[in-house]
């Protein structure tokens, strides 16, 4: 028992800030956050080492709240300007106006995953390109370039639409 309650000491404060990054929710994190602990519990024995225990728990957060989403065939979608930590894009300036920022929730709405979610996890959930790289178990040289597309096509697709 000790072990899950460290488990939980040492990595909830990370799953839930990866939930609400999909979510965009406080309310909706909390809860998968919750659910993925207990789901966590329930499998600790079947967890064969092959990942970060950081990793293995997104997961099952992320399987979670798409289940979640599937349930209730809703995606939230945060309609709120954010500011993206890359200074060295020009998407920033294009944020802080609601419709260019709605215009690019359209965008990421309808991306392909990873790019949609890399790009997500870096701009609204403010991870670092290691994290998102534990997370897709891949390299931080994936995590960028993966963002860098995704940047690219948003750009790509802003021109177009303008």
């Amino acid at each position: 028992m000790k072990d899950v309650e460290a488990l939980y000491n040492t990595y909830f404060h990370d799953v839930f800030l990866y939930v609400k990054s999909l979510s965009h929710s406080d309310d909706i994190a909390q809860e998968i956050t919750q659910e993925t602990f207990f789901k966590a519990m329930k499998s600790l024995h079947s967890f064969k080492g092959d990942c970060d225990v950081r990793v293995w728990l997104c997961q099952i957060a992320k399987n979670t709240y798409y289940n979640l989403c599937s349930r209730t065939r809703t995606i939230p979608i945060d309609n709120t300007a954010e500011t993206i930590p890359d200074n060295s894009i020009s998407l920033v300036e294009s944020l802080e106006d609601t419709q260019q920022a709605m215009q690019i929730h359209h965008i990421l709405h309808h991306m392909e995953n990873p790019h949609k979610e890399v790009f997500t996890l870096r701009v609204f959930g403010e991870l670092s390109f290691r994290q998102i790289a534990e997370i897709f178990g891949k390299t931080e040289s994936w995590a960028r370039v993966t963002f860098h597309r995704a940047k690219l096509k948003i750009i790509e697709t802003l021109e177009e639409e303008n």
